[in-house]
């Protein structure tokens, strides 16, 4: 039989972002469930038979398929087994007109989330149907939860400091939080610009309050190019070698909240222009899908790169830095900001100590007067790292992991004339790291804080 087409209805619903599939052979049902779900979910597909069904899964995902039990050819309890073989997780709902004890076990055991029997009113449907969504989005919201706790920065909850340079950045925050307009966040590496990002969130419609979103961070330099599609806009079954199964991806899981792209000066400038279509449109496009998903999702992104200069040298595309760049968050490097070093320092010491399960340690003034002539190329990032060093240690004075010649020597400013640059005091710090870590790479960028992408490509740059 010929499938209804789906549609996207007009009026948007609580399930607006949802996607069903109906599977029955009769197109009696087929009508009556279409006509219940099209006004209340964002796409519903139907099929008449297991066939036709497979072959709508292999081009989209559905976040709940309503299936017959009775299907010409194959049943739908022997398709569901094959389904979750197979790697499906979406929720489906069986359909029968002869339930017997046997038959409701056989679906429970082959994983279906809930049972109907026919002849079903549209608000027992309708029930089924909502307890899934529900089901869906608490597994959604474990999901971010398990990424948050995966990847956050255990050491800062909030800003730390009330210099001139802190107070600007978090009265800006302050201000463009509660608006939709996309944010980009300059900074160098180990500044905070994911801290930044989760305030951002944080004091927004979409954090905070009964209905808050997720916030969904990606590192895009963390990531090999081949995936960070995939990634950001999931894939169908077969899509790619290894794609056993469908898979949402992160703009999917951030819907209604804030997604974060860290470094995304990082993308590859073909995912440059799908990203600004996401960003223009509101709509994703799973790899291997041949249809259009809509999210509604904030877009933050930070880079530690100068844009318009990798615009200007054709890595990075006009219109996308233009389309990112509607409001900018710039984050001041730690050297710019020394006198928050007591505050930064108490309160990494306090935290860290607390969690590490080690007595804290006391830092006097000659101490922080040598930290204070540091460049601190590696930012709070690199004097969390170093406390952390030290609680370890036990001790403060000789375990400053920096040489002594870079920390006699004032930090540059644009304003001073200083004999040496800051490019050149980062490439020594940097190559002493890896000469103590015996040219461990990877070890080497845990101590700076920094990627090892961002490492390796440094030392390409300086031919080490």
């Amino acid at each position: 039989m010929s499938s209804i087409p789906a549609v996207a209805p007009a009026e948007l619903s609580p399930w607006q972002h949802q996607s069903v599939l109906i599977v029955d052979d009769e197109p009696g049902m087929i009508s009556f469930l279409h006509r219940s779900l099209a006004q209340r979910c964002g796409w519903v597909a139907t099929a008449g038979s297991v066939e036709e069904a497979a072959e709508l899964l292999s081009r989209r995902h559905f976040d709940l398929i309503v299936l017959d039990i009775a299907l010409p050819g194959r049943s739908g309890v022997e398709w569901l087994h094959q389904l979750r073989d197979q790697g499906f997780a979406g929720d489906v709902v069986l359909m029968t007109a002869y339930a017997d004890l046997e038959t409701a076990i056989d679906a429970l055991r082959a994983g279906a989330a809930d049972f109907l029997l026919k002849p079903f009113s549209v608000a027992q449907m309708l029930n089924a149907v909502k307890r899934c969504f529900e089901r869906s989005s608490l597994r959604r919201e474990n999901f971010v939860l398990r990424r948050e706790l995966d990847q956050r920065d255990d050491s800062v909850e909030g800003m730390v400091g009330n210099s001139a340079a802190i107070r600007e950045v978090c009265a800006r925050i302050k201000r463009i939080a509660p608006t939709p307009s996309t944010v980009l966040i300059h900074g160098e590496s180990g500044t905070g610009k994911e801290l930044a990002a989760r305030a951002l969130h944080r004091m927004s419609l979409r954090g905070s309050g009964k209905n808050a979103g997720p916030f969904v961070p990606i590192n895009c330099a963390a990531i090999a190019e081949e995936l960070i599609e995939s990634e950001l806009f999931g894939h169908v079954k077969g899509a790619f070698t290894g794609a056993a199964a469908g898979r949402e991806g992160l703009f999917y899981y951030a819907r209604g909240g804030t997604l974060f792209l860290d470094e995304v000066s990082e993308l590859p400038l073909s995912l440059q222009a799908k990203l600004l279509r996401v960003l223009d449109e509101h709509k994703v496009r799973p790899v291997g899908s041949e249809q259009e998903v809509p999210v509604d999702v904030r877009v933050v992104a930070a880079t530690n790169r100068d844009l318009v200069a990798e615009v200007a040298a054709g890595r990075f595309r006009r219109d996308l830095y233009y389309r990112l760049q509607v409001v900018e968050v710039r984050m001041p490097p730690l050297r710019d900001r020394l006198e928050d070093l007591p505050d930064l320092v108490d309160y990494f010491i306090g935290q860290l100590a607390a969690r590490l399960g080690v007595a804290e340690l006391a830092c006097d003034e000659e101490s922080l007067a040598r930290l204070a002539r540091y460049s601190w190329p590696g930012n709070v990032r690199e004097l969390k790292n170093l406390i952390e060093r030290s609680l370890i240690l036990g001790y403060f004075a000789d375990d400053f992991a920096v040489d002594e010649e870079s920390a006699a020597s004032p930090a540059p400013t644009l304003e001073a004339d200083v004999e040496e640059s800051l490019a050149s005091i980062e490439r020594r710090h940097i190559l002493g790291v890896l000469e103590t870590c015996k040219g461990n790479k990877s070890e080497a960028a845990r101590r700076l804080g920094v990627s090892r992408k961002t490492l390796e490509r440094k030392c390409t740059a300086w031919g080490s």
